[in-house]
């Protein structure tokens, strides 16, 4: 693998390959202990440029062994070729000036001013900007002298402030030429210093334009292709390869390395790639949500089987604590309790109604790698079964699904997670964070909504996930200070309809900032707030609920927030039978147990009604679809918002 690797490295990576012929290198003695990215770092270089001159150190780094490093830190130089040298107006932005007045005033064109001044895109126009305005005579294709392209990778600590001294730019001059950077600085970002960008950095965006065109010719017809290409991230699994991972998103190995820059340092198990996801997604997909059939089948008696982790022989085996202590201290135990005591009461509900169900439950002694389940389905042959419910461990739930998979057995993972390995009959009921993020900006596009982000520096993986699969969403600028720029944010709304305000930080002073513009832009505009994750900051005294009611915080959540007809019915039986109120391991026993148990008695496959219909039971959805690998995944997602009467309602 290691001699096809640098195979591959050196035909992506062709154009550096002179980079350091002309700078003298130093040599480095590997003390025990240190790793690449400390040598990196120590030098002012990146891991790339070390693994450059060193392509053995990619296997791993061997106490007393001598690295070559390039004497040189920080920019690179690379000869390209560029346009012919024009002489260019420039233009500050006054107070009042509009896009519109000065495109009228130099005669250009809003395509030719956009194109010369890439950050309008995102930043909108901004009192004190420096725009290029370009010449109308500029040649387009005529090519010149070669001219020296500058670049620098990010290091760790490093600031913009420190990046543009060493080069003796500006910071806008920066983020003019990076545009991407404009809200956060990633370790290892390559930024443009000087010149133009290789053709070969953007391999990445003809990629995609090419995943998007043959996406397009399969749906055959562009028109119909509502959302062509979709990018999801795939977890990498022990014993994978370049050549095998390329194979099996049907891409080159080039290609793959483009979409996930990370790869030229090796793959490694865990890693996680973007990749063109094999499904096309369209407005058909999207399943119905309805009540199943009340018609139940009698013709024959199902088979319902549930593995739970009592651990009973644990309980009884400790002769420390007590049965009473071990309830208070071992957490997993609860849990499991709660979502049994959730499913026994599901378990009764269908009895009431006559459901032809035999249900069976077993202790699954699991921990996350090691369980009875493999003894349990030989001994019980639940190979026969018609569902089961359980393990709880990921890893258990795999072993549970391969063992009865012969005869399609679905296998109802509860609580997990974790991506898991693709077996057919496995059913993940817990939707991923993808998943729960994409329904947010899903519902927002059915809203037909403008969207923009306010997104905090440190918050590193929703900002790569908006650019990764939400491209098209801009972000707002902030000041040289690190403060929100309202300017730029009010720039971005629109009339006419919803903006919705994306904003993802835990820092009081920018959700003050970006609460008070979006506030005082009510009057003009239509705005709602909206957050893809849990915000402890919001609940603070610091700030006002009041003003969260008045923009209709909006968010997306696996459970709902709020007390519907079935699930007050559900909480009056529980405390009837514990003397308690349920907790939402326990909703989610009696949601997950009666929704499966209803599922067993229509007239068709337990698989055939999770095709045809999704489900809403209680506090949780299950809207389940089938993944490209195999098996199947819930995308069943609550969009919540809180109103103006103080109480959450769902959106829709």
């Amino acid at each position: 693998m290691m001699k096809y690797f640098f195979t591959i490295y050196i035909a992506v990576f062709l154009f550096t390959t002179n980079v350091f012929s002309q700078e003298k290198v130093i040599t480095h003695k590997v003390e025990k202990g240190e790793t690449i990215n400390q040598i990196a770092q120590k030098y002012r270089v990146t891991p790339f440029d070390i693994f450059q001159l060193n392509p053995d150190a990619q296997r791993g780094l061997k106490p007393d062994s001598v690295l070559l490093i390039p004497s040189k830190a920080g920019a690179k130089i690379a000869a390209v070729p560029t346009k012919i040298n024009v002489q260019t107006q420039t233009h500050v932005v006054l107070a009042k000036e509009t896009l519109y007045g000065i495109q009228k005033k130099y005669g250009v064109s809003d395509e030719d001013l956009k194109s010369a001044n890439p950050f309008l895109e995102n930043d909108g126009l901004q009192i004190g900007q420096i725009l290029t305005i370009p010449s109308k005579n500029s040649p387009k294709k005529l090519v010149s002298n070669q001219e020296k392209y500058i670049y620098h990778d990010v290091l760790a600590k490093e600031t913009k402030y420190s990046i543009t001294k060493q080069y003796g730019i500006t910071i806008a001059e920066l983020e003019k030429r990076n545009p991407e950077v404009v809200t956060s600085l990633p370790i290892g970002y390559r930024l443009v210093i000087k010149g133009a960008v290789p053709k070969i950095e953007k391999v990445a965006e003809k990629i995609e334009a090419k995943v998007e065109e043959k996406g397009a010719k399969e749906q055959g017809n562009l028109k119909k292709a509502l959302t062509v290409v979709d990018y999801v991230a795939y977890e990498v699994q022990p014993k994978e390869t370049l050549y095998s991972l390329s194979k099996m998103f049907e891409l080159t190995q080039d290609e793959l390395i483009a979409l996930n820059p990370e790869l030229v340092n090796g793959v490694e198990i865990g890693m996680l790639l973007k990749v063109p996801s094999k499904l096309q997604a369209s407005a058909d997909d999207k399943k119905e949500y309805m009540a199943l059939s009340k018609k139940v089948t009698y013709d024959n008696r199902k088979r319902m089987v549930m593995l739970l982790p009592f651990n009973v022989a644990n309980i009884e085996s400790d002769t420390v604590n007590s049965t009473s202590n071990r309830l208070k201290k071992d957490k997993f135990l609860n849990m499991t309790l709660d979502f049994y005591a959730g499913a026994l009461i599901a378990i009764d509900s269908a009895k009431v109604l006559g459901y032809p169900i035999d249900v069976e439950i077993y202790d699954s002694r699991e921990t996350k790698n090691n369980s009875d389940v493999a003894s349990i389905i030989r001994n019980k042959n639940l190979v026969n079964a018609n569902a089961i419910i359980g393990p709880f461990y990921q890893s258990n739930a795999e072993i549970a699904a391969q063992l009865v998979g012969m005869n399609n057995v679905p296998v109802i993972s509860p609580l997990s997670k974790d991506i898991g390995k693709p077996y057919a009959n496995l059913y993940q009921t817990i939707p991923t964070n993808e998943a729960i993020k994409g329904a947010m900006f899903d519902y927002m596009r059915s809203k037909n909504g403008n969207i923009i982000a306010v997104v905090d520096k440190k918050k590193e993986s929703i900002i790569q996930y908006i650019k990764q699969y939400q491209k098209q969403v801009p972000f707002v600028a902030f000041k040289e200070n690190g403060s929100l720029s309202a300017e730029s944010l009010k720039g971005m709304l629109v009339k006419d309809k919803m903006n919705y305000v994306v904003m993802e930080t835990g820092n009081t002073w920018m959700i003050k900032s970006t609460v008070a513009a979006m506030v005082s832009s009510m009057p003009a505009y239509q705005v709602q707030l909206v957050i893809l994750e849990p915000n402890e900051t919001l609940d603070t005294d610091e700030i006002k609920f009041q003003n969260l009611t008045k923009l209709n915080l909006m968010y997306p959540s696996v459970t709902s927030d709020y007390i519907s007809p079935e699930m007050a019915l559900f909480e009056k039986k529980y405390r009837k039978a514990n003397n308690i109120y349920p907790s939402d391991y326990a909703t989610r026993g009696f949601d997950m147990t009666f929704d499966t148990m209803v599922r067993l008695v229509q007239n068709k496959s337990f698989e055939d009604t999770v095709n045809s219909a999704a489900t809403k039971r209680g506090e949780n959805k299950f809207e389940y679809y089938k993944k490209e690998d195999g098996g199947y995944t819930n995308k069943g997602v609550f969009i919540l918002y809180y109103d103006t009467d103080m109480t959450i309602k769902e959106a829709h």
